[in-house]
């Protein structure tokens, strides 16, 4: 095995991180929205010392390995716990038996409450186990439900993926029979945005630190993610200035009742335009106003020309609802969530399904 050393990640590591990335598929973020991810985070500003990760180097000083670890703040049952998601896992093929000395580095923070793994891919997934991770209890993360919202583009990316790009000048015909095919489903998820009324946000305004007071109160009981509107901005800020996600609300006077987040979740490669939701949250338990605030999205992303919209990882009532607007299925390539905590106390409160609510805002699956 090459002679190797695992050192402490720098800012001024960037342009080789991002170009191990690219030699191994990965799509880097431009460098500020890489930096973003701790200088403008609030949990990042209020840690001592926070490493932003780890790189492996060769003999040669060299990059061939990297593993990001990004702080977040979690609510549990009136308490505020540390977290920390791991990002952007990558080794070079030479060097990948020191992907668990990486991992261990990740694993051993010893003043962390809860480590998070939420984009893990197939390659990952067995070395991640190996350190005693738990699959999160609720939702199927290791399938996706969908809508295609643009048939020409959506199967043109197919026949990328499927290598048969000779067969492109049959897209239009397989478009019209794909689309007949699902008008049915299509005038399902239609009809429910005349339900109720859906606004659309530029940002996060002071309601939704209200939402979010309110919220954490009436779930205390439950394992959350901070959605303080400081960490809402910080978190989707990149997006929102690229015009990357939208925000739709559903409100009761001056109030946000409900609100959902949706984020760009392209596949370059494939030529694939897809929306996913990245959060979706009410007061009151009303999960109804899931079919509306998804029905608009449908419509936005037929406007724009987005090819799909996505769904992952939803807890049951949640999941009830997508069921009943008829999206179509798909299996992924593994597993994608994985949580551990090293606190016997919360290990012991949370190993129960019925505390968790998950989602694409967990850990970095929509940074």
């Amino acid at each position: 095995m090459p002679a190797s050393t695992i050192r402490e990640a720098r800012f001024d590591d960037y342009p080789e991180i991002s170009a191990l990335q690219l030699r191994y598929g990965l799509e880097p973020k431009e460098y500020s929205e890489w930096k973003h991810l701790w200088v403008d985070n609030p949990i990042y500003q209020l840690t001592h010392s926070w490493p932003i990760g780890w790189v492996l180097e060769n003999e040669n000083k060299e990059v061939v390995g990297y593993i990001g670890n990004i702080p977040l703040s979690y609510e549990f049952k009136g308490q505020q716990l540390l977290a920390t998601a791991s990002h952007a896992l990558v080794v070079d093929s030479r060097y990948r038996a020191y992907s668990l000395p990486l991992l261990s580095h990740f694993f051993n923070q010893m003043h962390v409450d809860l480590f998070l793994n939420t984009t893990v891919n197939a390659h990952a997934s067995r070395v991640h186990e190996l350190f005693r991770v738990r699959r999160v209890p609720v939702g199927a993360w290791d399938k996706s439900w969908f809508w295609i919202t643009n048939y020409k583009g959506f199967l043109a990316s197919l026949l990328v993926q499927k290598n048969l790009a000779l067969l492109q000048p049959l897209i239009y015909p397989m478009a019209i029979g794909s689309q007949l095919q699902d008008m049915i489903s299509r005038s399902i998820i239609k009809a429910r945005k005349d339900e109720i009324e859906i606004r659309a946000c530029n940002g996060f305004d002071e309601r939704f630190e209200q939402f979010w007071n309110k919220l954490k109160c009436s779930l205390h009981h439950q394992l959350l993610a901070t959605r303080s509107r400081e960490v809402l901005e910080w978190h989707f800020k990149n997006d929102l200035e690229k015009n990357r996600a939208w925000v739709v609300t559903v409100e009761d006077g001056s109030e946000i009742i409900g609100y959902g987040i949706f984020c760009r979740q392209d596949n370059v490669e494939l030529g694939l335009k897809r929306m996913g939701l990245a959060d979706f949250q009410v007061l009151n338990g009303n999960i109804k106003l899931l079919a509306p605030i998804l029905s608009w999205a449908f419509e936005q992303c037929c406007q724009e020309n987005i090819h799909m919209l996505e769904v992952i990882g939803l807890q049951s009532e949640k999941q009830r609802v997508v069921d009943e607007l008829q999206p179509r299925q798909r299996r992924l390539s593994c597993w994608r969530y994985f949580y551990k905590t090293n606190n016997n106390a919360l290990a012991k409160g949370i190993q129960n399904s019925c505390v968790w609510d998950p989602c694409c805002f967990d850990g970095d699956a929509s940074l």
